[in-house]
């Protein structure tokens, strides 16, 4: 059977051959990591050329380099998008977005339920700079649209949450964001573009910390930001000023990460579920947030809009602070460590990690409390990871 040329290619190829091409020179598969801050020009007008970018040469790595383009290229074709620009972090990603898109007097509304660095730098930073936002239930559509006022300019969405695993309707919000000429964008870091593509669903830009699953080794630190050319173009000019852009070394990591991408989604969407179904059954838990689960609130919204399910579950164990505590220092498989997305199990309580420095009220309302503890599932056996659980639950 031949294959035409005008067939779109799977997801595992594009996470394989997307973005990279064969040096022409040397006939190396893998791109090489262009360990250089500066390009050299035969004459001046060659780099007048560059700068005013007649040309696409490569000037200063802060500006570009062409193992950081091949990450980008790899991620746009990976969410369905037109361009993408990379960062040093998933912070620095969503904070130089931020200030492409508002200035002083905008205003923007977020979902309540969100990263506890973004909520810092929307809460604290932003309104510094006289951009205040209005925190809204990530679940009521009416409640996100009612908060729009006549100068919001951005709707900022987490699906899933985190760290309670919420769902937002992204058709829906997309509905509203266009209807009051928003920008909305989706920290899609939980779905990964395996999982879930948001620009598919009329979002305007889809962002990542790269560190978590595209990476997926627990061994560099990124962000990135996806869409069309027209609103990620602005942004890597941004990067040049602020200044947080990916070394090459970490973007040929990121690059060899995403290879396995899909491989790796599988697994951790396998032992997601079953982790979930044994926790959901058991005595000493009150409660599990996983959209797998048929007794997840948005279940059926969970089915229509992702692929699978993902990884990273929270649940509720029967007790306080301390018992809660005593049952995650009992782990011995599961790490403790503040991240998630990479091949090892990770457990942390996000009332002493990722939200420690919200206050008790504000952790309260986005319904974090001192027994809620957060997995990340790797992709170790799933049975190993429940026989972890099983004698740190025996411990308590």
């Amino acid at each position: 059977m031949l294959m035409s040329e005008n067939r779109e290619k799977g997801f595992s190829t594009k996470a394989v051959r997307a973005g990279e091409r064969t040096d022409p020179e040397t006939g190396a598969v893998v791109t090489p990591i262009y360990e250089t801050s500066v390009f050299a020009f035969t004459g001046t007008q060659q780099l007048i050329d560059a700068v005013s970018e007649k040309s696409s040469r490569d000037v200063y790595t802060r500006w570009s380099n062409p193992t950081i383009t091949a990450a980008e290229r790899k991620i746009a074709e990976l969410e369905g998008a037109e361009d993408c620009a990379v960062f040093s972090s998933g912070m620095a990603a969503i904070s130089t977005v931020i200030m492409g898109l508002v200035a002083a007097g905008d205003h923007m509304v977020s979902v309540r339920d969100l990263y506890g660095g973004t909520v810092d730098l929307f809460s604290n930073l932003m309104s510094k700079f006289g951009v205040q936002t209005t925190f809204v239930e990530a679940t009521d559509s009416g409640e996100m649209e009612s908060a729009i006022r006549d100068n919001t300019k951005v709707m900022f969405l987490e699906t899933p949450t985190n760290p309670t695993l919420k769902l937002v309707d992204l058709s829906k919000a997309a509905e509203i964001a266009k209807k009051h000429d928003v920008k909305v964008l989706v920290d899609n870091t939980f779905a990964t573009p395996y999982n879930q593509q948001p620009l598919q669903f009329g979002c305007s830009l889809t962002i990542h910390s790269a560190t978590k699953y595209l990476g997926g080794h627990n061994d560099l630190t990124a962000g990135a930001v996806a869409g069309p050319r027209e609103l990620v173009e602005p942004m890597k000019k941004l990067r040049r000023t602020l200044g947080g852009v990916l070394d090459p070394h970490s973007a040929w990591l990121l690059l060899r990460g995403m290879k396995t991408l899909a491989l790796r989604m599988e697994k951790h969407n396998s032992n997601g579920q079953r982790v979930a179904e044994y926790l959901d059954s058991h005595p000493k838990v009150e409660r599990v947030y996983y959209p797998g689960l048929t007794t997840h609130s948005r279940h059926l919204l969970a089915k229509s809009q992702m692929k699978g399910f993902g990884g990273v579950l929270s649940f509720e164990l029967k007790g306080d602070l301390i018992r809660t505590i005593r049952f995650v220092d009992n782990l011995k498989l599961a790490l403790i460590a503040p991240s998630l997305g990479g091949a090892e199990t990770l457990v942390s309580q996000p009332s002493t990690a990722s939200h420690y420095f919200m206050n008790p009220e504000e952790r309260r309302k986005a319904g974090i409390s001192d027994s809620l503890i957060r997995l990340s599932l790797g992709i170790e056996d799933a049975e190993d990871i429940i026989s972890d659980l099983a004698q740190a639950f025996e411990k308590v």
